[in-house]
């Protein structure tokens, strides 16, 4: 029986550990923008700014930590700012 290598062992523990890591903040994302297009949809204005400045925060977190890109978190924010501009503009 050949010898085990510790070292991979080791990396193989811990990329798993980051993997759960990275796909709970991942889905604490997407959950924080589902709820933002249901508040859109529902056209209540004070819920979907609120829910708005969640998502901001979420996606700001994932990018600092580098789990999602700095430039997708941007680009995510963006659309769905524009999102509730194009919803809730005084016509």
């Amino acid at each position: 029986m050949s010898v085990k290598n510790s070292s991979a062992e080791k990396r193989h523990k811990q990329s798993e550990v980051r993997r759960l890591r990275n796909k709970s903040v991942k889905s604490a994302v997407r959950t924080c923008a589902k709820k933002y297009l249901a508040s859109v949809t529902a056209k209540d204005s004070a819920e979907a700014s609120a829910r708005l400045r969640e998502l901001t925060k979420e996606l700001d977190t994932a990018a600092r930590k580098g789990i999602i890109a700095k430039n997708a978190a941007a680009r995510k924010k963006s659309r769905m700012q524009k999102l509730y501009n194009v919803t809730f503009a005084a016509k």
